[in-house]
This record gives structure tokens, sequence and C-alpha cells, in this order.
């Protein structure tokens, strides 16, 4: 009987899954990825969270919940850094202790330290303390972090291509005539990718007649140069992410709108939300709607403000398209 690996469906699973399975499957590893987010296991993580954690996080510790008891390993890598001299948000860091100290009767947890903020740091010295756990072959890790790493280049080539993670619905699936209207929607992967969180937002878009764009679309090469616009470099990684790609889409005549989605605790994303704001109010004459999510979220109201916004965009482009006739 194989050993099994729980992975929560949460935080930075939605941009590195792909890399983490295959590197599992590799070793002979069997994984376990926790279901997808219902009012239940959010309830769940919210009873083992304290009141001052981000929404992600509560939701997060819903899905190690969901894990505890189907899995013989629980996988919290704890992220530091994943590019030199940058940082990842400091919950991200605290995370395997929160869970460690707050939730009974758990499996071992694997939270080896990936840390790519010195010069020299590789991302291969945290596979091998993982692959550690399951063999003490160091060619056998060597191979399975070698097509783990083939795995993630091919799904950010997906992404790129306007894919969505996980199921990897193509931006155009489902939408039918999208009468050029183009949206994008900023925010952290594991807000805006998760249906419950973000309540259908992609999708409630396409249906709505658009082509949803995301910051995971463009090369890394283009929102860092984008980012660069700042005075000041940001050295929060996702977060420089969010607001090259927000930069970038609105200097693009083919984006006729844009939405940030925040996370209400986040407090990189009220500093981030302002900077895109004033990007949007100075620099653009884009439609800009921001949506801030919480446990209390409720759907109708969500779903009143994005047809409102559309209603503008469609205005707007209407104004555009009969002053381009004059």
């Amino acid at each position: 009987m194989s050993i099994k690996v729980g992975i929560p469906r949460a935080l930075l699973y939605y941009y590195y899954h792909p890399q983490w399975v295959t590197f599992f499957r590799r070793l002979g590893v069997e994984t376990v990825v926790s279901r997808e987010t219902t009012r239940g296991l959010l309830d769940k993580g919210l009873k083992s969270t304290v009141d001052e954690a981000c929404l992600p996080v509560k939701l997060a510790v819903g899905h190690v919940l969901d894990l505890r008891d189907r899995v013989d390993y629980i996988f919290l890598p704890r992220i530091v850094s994943t590019a030199r001299k940058e940082y990842i948000c400091p919950k991200f860091l605290g995370f395997p202790d929160m869970v460690r100290h707050t939730i009974n009767n758990l499996p071992p947890i694997i939270d080896c330290n990936f840390n790519l903020y010195h010069k020299g740091s590789s991302p291969a010295d945290f596979y091998f303390q993982v692959g550690k756990f399951f063999t003490r072959n160091p060619a056998k890790i060597i191979m399975a972090y070698n097509a783990s790493k083939a795995a993630l280049e091919k799904h950010n080539l997906d992404m790129q291509s306007e894919c969505l993670p996980v199921r990897q619905e193509h931006a155009a699936d489902g939408v039918g005539n999208c009468n050029g209207i183009n949206i994008a929607v900023i925010g952290h992967p594991y807000v805006i990718y998760d249906n419950y969180i973000s309540m259908n937002m992609v999708k409630r878009l396409r249906d709505s007649g658009a082509r949803v764009l995301t910051a995971d679309h463009l090369p890394e090469s283009v929102v860092r140069e984008e980012a660069f616009r700042l005075p000041k470099k940001m050295f929060w990684t996702i977060n420089q992410r969010m607001v090259g790609a927000a930069y970038h889409y609105f200097g693009r005549e083919d984006v006729h709108g844009l939405i940030h989605v925040a996370s209400f605790g986040c407090g990189t994303d009220s500093f981030t939300g302002e900077l895109i704001e004033r990007c949007a109010r100075c620099g653009s004459h884009k439609p800009m709607l921001s949506l801030t999510v919480d446990e209390h979220t409720g759907e109708a109201g969500m779903v009143t403000r994005l047809e409102a916004f559309m209603d503008m965009v469609r205005w707007r482009r209407n104004l555009a398209d009969a002053a381009a006739t004059l």
C-alpha cells in the first residue's frame, strides 16, 4: 500500500500543484488533494483559526482539516521566498506552525523551507529535503525533481495561453460570442481561482460575454518590467506581480475594464489596491471595480456589482465606438 501525502487546495497550490504532484508521483508516493471549497469546509477553518487571520489562511486551515484523517503526511512547505531578494507573505512562513499548534491529531507535517532569497539558493535544495522523507536514493530524487520542473514549465506555458489552474479551462471555453470585451481580473490566485470564495467570478464574467485575463496569463518578464515603474521595488513577489499586471492591462487598448479582488484582513492587498487605484485615476480611463471578499461576503451583492460593472464597460465601449464614427 503506497504512502499518501495530502496537499491542501489552498495558498500557492494554484501556482505549484503540477510540480508538487509530479514530484511525489515520481517518488512512488500517492497524492491526495483536499476537496473543493464548500461552506462546511470554510466553517471548519474559521473555528480552528484566530480571528485576525485573513480569509485565505482560514480557508487553508479548513483544507488541512479535510485531509487530516485521509493521509499519512500533510505537505505544508514553509515558503519564505520564491525569488531573490523578495518575500512571500509572512503568514505563509508561519502557516505550518499555526496548523501544528491549533489542530489536534494531525499526521506528520512536511514543512521544509523553500527560500530563494539569497544568491546561489536553488529550488533543488527544497526538493531534496522533501525527497528524503521517502527515499535515500539521491538519483531518484534528482529524476523526480527534473520531471517536476518540466511539469511546472508546461503549466506556466499553459497559463500564458490563457488557461486557468487546476481544471485548465481555456479562456474561450463556454463563452460563445464575447463581443470583443476583455476584462482583467487582478488578485491573489488562491482567491480568484477558488470558485467558492470568489463566488464563481470568472465564470460569471464569461457568461456575461467577457474574455477574462489574469496576471498569470502574462510572462514573468512583462509583469516585472511593468512593476519597475514603481519608484521603489516591491519586495512582495505576488503583489509585485499583481501591480505589474494591472499596469500592463491599463495600458492595453484591447482591455476594456479591470477588477481588483482583495481579501479582507490582508495588509499587502490594501497596499496593492491603493497603488492600482491610483494608476486607474491618474493614468487610465478604463472602468475599474474594487471588490473585497471575506467569510461574510454575500453572493447577491457580488452579482449585482459585477452586472453593474459590465453594464458600465459596455456603455463606455459604445460611446467610444460612436465617437470613432464621427
